[in-house]
């Protein structure tokens, strides 16, 4: 999960006490644990997910420990009194242990079952002969896959919040989108200065309607900006690994080795891949030169997706019409990068995550998984530590 201005990260509230209602769904996971209860039902929480989107996803689900028949133990961060004492209820075999520093974590290593992901150091795992779950707050887990201990350990099963962050996010890019394309910035500063300017910036402000949204990476965060693109009467396009059936808001669906030849019919480029030894520096000059003249690139991911030096180029050369960047390379971009002055370049600090349904939604999918743990079924959104995602 992206950062957050509480220490609390998490919201009880009545839309998150709906969660533990389970959906019936066929799903079966790929990967089936011996545990006869592999099959289990994904929950769909509260804030429930529009098509396409994998939210409390069963895909790889694994059991971390079977059947236990004593006390487990989880480290969390920040916990209130009342979150605790739910899942207290929810799985009362497992003991939470909330708002421990990593030095008091680390000293305690021994008795952990499972951990938030940011205890997930080489000294605390090596620290760790009882570690069967790791738990990352954010959908990506890119930091932590240089952590070997973590990753070449099959005992150790990785889950993240992938599709919690969806709604937002995706709200967040249109945002971004929307100051380009109706000129918001021209208006918020005559607003600031009580001038009513009608004329504008003198940069000519567009519709969406008709244009071609292309979202790089088909997944949960990438359905909701489909979705999205295609209510705004976008024509949809999109790039995805896996062969699932195309949502109906998307006209084509890619495989990733497509997207050179399919970025000349964009309007509006998304990028919604997880970082990866694959995507990194996918957006590089070669990308930049296949797009239309004029095209608007949006970059949600990870900043390292996006080759710096050649998106500066492009808006240099007017190659690239605008840029929307929640992410950057470097991130925090410093003082005096040219980014910052760039024209028609909207910067944001990695917030697109930001918002209470997102929070709700988080501690829905993370309760669910505490539930499961305790009870010996497979935990949802579980990571290919191998594939990174």
């Amino acid at each position: 999960m992206q950062r957050t201005r509480t220490a609390n990260r998490f919201a009880p509230t009545a839309l998150a006490l709906a969660a533990l209602a389970l959906i019936a769904s066929c799903a079966t996971p790929q990967s089936q644990p011996s545990s006869s209860t592999a099959n289990k039902l994904a929950p769909e929480p509260s804030g429930a997910p529009s098509a396409g989107e994998e939210f409390g996803s069963l895909r790889n689900a694994r059991v971390a420990f079977e059947r236990p028949t004593g006390a487990l133990t989880y480290f969390a961060g920040p916990l209130d009194p009342a979150q605790l004492d739910e899942l207290a209820k929810l799985a009362p075999n497992v003991r939470v242990v909330a708002g421990l520093s990593r030095e008091q974590a680390l000293e305690r290593a021994g008795e952990a079952h499972g951990i938030e992901a940011r205890f997930a150091t080489p000294e605390f795992l090596s620290r760790a002969p009882n570690l069967v779950w790791v738990q990352a707050m954010s959908a990506g887990v890119d930091r932590y896959m240089g952590v070997a201990a973590l990753v070449e350990n099959e005992r150790i099963v990785l889950t993240n919040q992938r599709g919690a962050h969806g709604p937002a996010i995706a709200d967040h890019c249109f945002a971004m989108l929307l100051t380009l394309t109706r000129d918001l910035r021209f208006f918020a500063d005559r607003q600031r200065e009580q001038k009513w300017a009608r004329e504008g910036s003198g940069k000519q402000p567009f519709a969406l309607e008709g244009r071609t949204m292309f979202v790089v990476g088909l997944g949960g965060i990438g359905a909701e900006v489909a979705e999205r693109a295609h209510g705004f009467g976008m024509r949809v396009i999109a790039t995805r690994r896996s062969g699932s059936d195309n949502p109906a808001f998307v006209e084509r669906v890619g495989k990733p080795d497509e997207m050179l030849a399919m970025l000349p019919e964009a309007d509006v480029v998304t990028l919604c891949v997880p970082l990866t030894s694959e995507t990194e520096k996918l957006f590089d000059a070669r990308a930049f030169a296949a797009l239309k003249p004029g095209a608007i690139l949006i970059n949600i991911a990870r900043g390292k997706v996006v080759d710096t030096q050649a998106l500066l180029e492009a808006l240099e050369s007017g190659r690239l019409g605008g840029a929307c960047l929640d992410v950057t390379d470097p991130e925090p971009l410093p003082d005096e990068h040219p980014l910052w002055s760039a024209e028609n370049v909207v910067i944001t600090p990695h917030v697109a995550a930001d918002a209470e349904l997102t929070f709700e939604r988080t501690w829905s999918l993370f309760r669910e998984n505490v539930r499961r743990f305790g009870a010996g079924e497979p935990l949802l959104n579980v990571v290919d530590k191998r594939a990174g995602y």
